[in-house]
């Protein structure tokens, strides 16, 4: 039995509430269980330096935990004058994901950043950005569209992210952080509506996984990352 008491491939109640910030062009707070991100993207003119000229946009992430999401308060990185190697490996995944969904070039060259802030940290604060993340873009985007600004929806598909893990030798899916801290193996699979592969990132924590294991951490994500694309078009309409 898992610890939250959920069947293994079930995933925790995922909400995504839009329309959050009134200031930014796309807004989501996201909740997987007691994990809680919000997801503002915000449009600028213009592209970063090494971009100008070449008729494209660009899309990037920054993440960053608010001092009290978890149990103990944290410092701000910005009082400690630096990100943790942690935290741009996950802004990092973030870009990348959503990048691979983007047509560059029907933004024109104007950037879209793409702010995620952990509310509330208890395990896939990850996976729940990037899953709220893309609801932000695509009403950032929709707005361009109604605003006439640009003339081609540059979504070409969605894409969504869900954690798995085989938690006392059970693979299961979308851990908690009390499954995550004693987990066997954990994964983070980034997946497209196409079904193609973004990004997998899977570990042997207490021991390797087989094959076998690996194939049923796939299948979880799979179906769990359908039930997160279903809520994603809820969501945006």
């Amino acid at each position: 039995m898992r610890p939250s008491e959920r069947a293994p491939d079930q995933m925790r109640t995922v909400t995504l509430e839009t329309g959050v910030n009134r200031y930014a062009e796309g807004s989501c707070l996201v909740t997987f269980g007691h994990t809680r991100v919000l997801v503002t993207a915000s449009v600028e003119d213009g592209v970063p330096g090494w971009m100008r000229g070449k008729g494209a946009g660009w899309v990037t992430a920054e993440y960053g935990m608010l001092p009290r999401a978890t149990h103990t308060r944290g410092r701000r990185e910005a009082a400690q004058g630096k990100q943790s190697g942690r935290t741009q490996e996950i802004q990092r995944l973030i870009g990348r994901s959503l990048r691979a969904v983007v047509d560059m070039r029907a933004l024109g060259e104007r950037q879209i950043q793409i702010d995620c802030d952990v509310v509330q940290a208890d395990g896939g604060t990850r996976t729940a950005a990037i899953t709220g993340a893309w609801v932000a873009l695509r009403l950032a985007t929709r707005y361009l569209l109604e605003e006439g600004v640009i003339k081609t929806d540059p979504i070409l598909d969605q894409v969504a992210a869900v954690s798995c893990g085989v938690h006392q030798n059970l693979a299961v899916l979308d851990l908690d952080y009390e499954e995550d801290s004693s987990a066997e193996a954990d994964s983070n699979f980034v997946l497209t509506g196409n079904g193609d592969i973004v990004e997998i990132q899977a570990t042997g924590e207490k021991r390797g996984f087989t094959r076998a294991e690996f194939e049923a951490l796939f299948g979880l994500a799979e179906k769990g990352i359908g039930e997160l694309f279903a809520l994603q078009r809820a969501a945006v309409g």
